[in-house]
């Protein structure tokens, strides 16, 4: 399973930005992964942004509080991709986003970066002032 995360840039506050997750090497199996989102600032911890869970589980969403509102995610399962909406960015946005996948993961356990196997590479959002 390789994950290909993009969509990130330079924008300044209250625009907004889309990346995209894209599954390769997945095909219909992709409807069976949970795909979450986190964000890393250099010299901090990766941060837990949002989560949909596989469609066997209802394809629910989940957010951190800070992008409740703002944030929104979503699947497309056709094209084995997952979507992060962000609109009224906040220059507390920025960081390194990193799309994560996980077939096995239980729902209670959907915030924690190691719950997820299979980790994209990032895509920067730097979101100006």
């Amino acid at each position: 399973v390789q994950l290909q995360a993009s969509g990130g840039g330079l924008v300044q506050a209250g625009n907004s930005l889309r990346l995209s997750c894209v599954a390769s090497g997945l095909g219909r199996a992709f409807s069976a992964y949970t795909v979450g989102w986190f964000r890393q600032v250099p010299g901090k911890e990766r941060e837990f942004v949002a989560t949909i869970m596989r469609s066997s589980g209802g394809g629910s969403t989940s957010y951190t509080d800070s992008v409740k509102g703002r944030f929104t995610i979503s699947r497309d399962n056709a094209k084995s991709t997952v979507y992060l909406q962000m609109n009224s960015l906040r220059p507390e946005d920025t960081a390194v986003y990193f799309c994560a996948a996980s077939s096995t993961l239980i729902s209670s356990s959907r915030f924690q970066s190691n719950s997820y196997g299979y980790w994209g590479q990032g895509t920067l959002v730097t979101v100006s002032s």
